[in-house]
């Protein structure tokens, strides 16, 4: 292969492993697309203050400071101060749960997860679906179970927001003797505070915020594979007229 080729190869090889990043966030099969924007500052903001509201308490996201969420997210430092940093004094800081991981250990039989690298180890489809997926279930220690996530020890944190759902399952009988159960739909057993649409948004919102702080430097690295992809095609360019220009009396 000849050095412009593979220069041509690396040129595509780059585009095409800039694609397929984007769709690597996504999740498995079956799940419902979260449809996210990590360019949507204003969600990325309402994203933050969910999680600081809601995740905080038990979650850790330790891998990003305070004043990185500040400059990537158009916030001030008194706006950080006054509406993130309830539990940290410094915005060099990094975000810790408020509940010591003795406590949560004892109390769910496991720590609650850091959150730092949730979105980019699961998928942003697989949280979102997951942060829509508890319903009632009186076996549980919780009082609720998860359809993506069965057996989770984490409690259903957002009842009030969502309200609290029954899932409906049906069985089938195999030709092998096996049964298998398939989820047919939810049943919305008690209101919450937000409608469907809004709720969808709510959690669209907060997987958007976990998906940025998985990558804080996804738009830098964006940036820089898009002059690095018009380098390399500009100087292959060059080359390729350069090679004519010199073998042009070779026959």
């Amino acid at each position: 292969m000849t050095n412009l080729k593979r220069i041509a190869c690396l040129a595509i090889i780059g585009t095409c492993f800039m694609t397929t990043q984007g769709f690597a966030s996504g999740g498995g099969a079956g799940l419902a697309s979260a449809d996210i924007d990590p360019d949507n500052i204003k969600s990325l903001q309402r994203g933050a203050a969910n999680f600081m509201n809601y995740c905080s308490g038990c979650h850790s996201a330790q891998y990003v400071r305070y004043n990185t969420i500040g400059k990537d997210l158009d916030l001030s430092e008194e706006m950080l101060v006054d509406n993130l940093m309830f539990n940290a004094e410094k915005t060099f800081e990094t975000i810790q749960a408020s509940m010591p991981a003795d406590d949560a250990a004892r109390w769910y039989g496991t720590a609650p997860p850091d959150l730092s690298l949730m979105a980019r180890a699961k998928g942003a489809d697989h949280v979102y679906n997951f942060l829509k997926g508890f319903y009632v279930d009186a076996d549980s220690p919780t009082g609720v179970d998860n359809l993506v996530l069965a057996g989770t020890s984490m409690p259903h944190v957002l009842w009030e927001l969502q309200g609290f759902q029954a899932a409906h399952f049906s069985e089938h009988h195999n030709e092998d003797g096996s049964v298998t159960t398939t989820f047919d739909s939810f049943e919305q057993l008690t209101p919450g505070e937000l409608d469907s649409e809004d709720y969808d948004e709510f959690v669209r919102d907060t997987v958007n915020f976990l998906a940025y702080i998985a990558e804080p430097v996804r738009g830098l690295r964006v940036v820089l594979g898009k002059w690095v992809i018009m380098y390399l095609i500009f100087f292959l360019i060059i080359a390729r007229m350069l090679k004519k220009q010199i073998w042009k009396d070779v026959k």
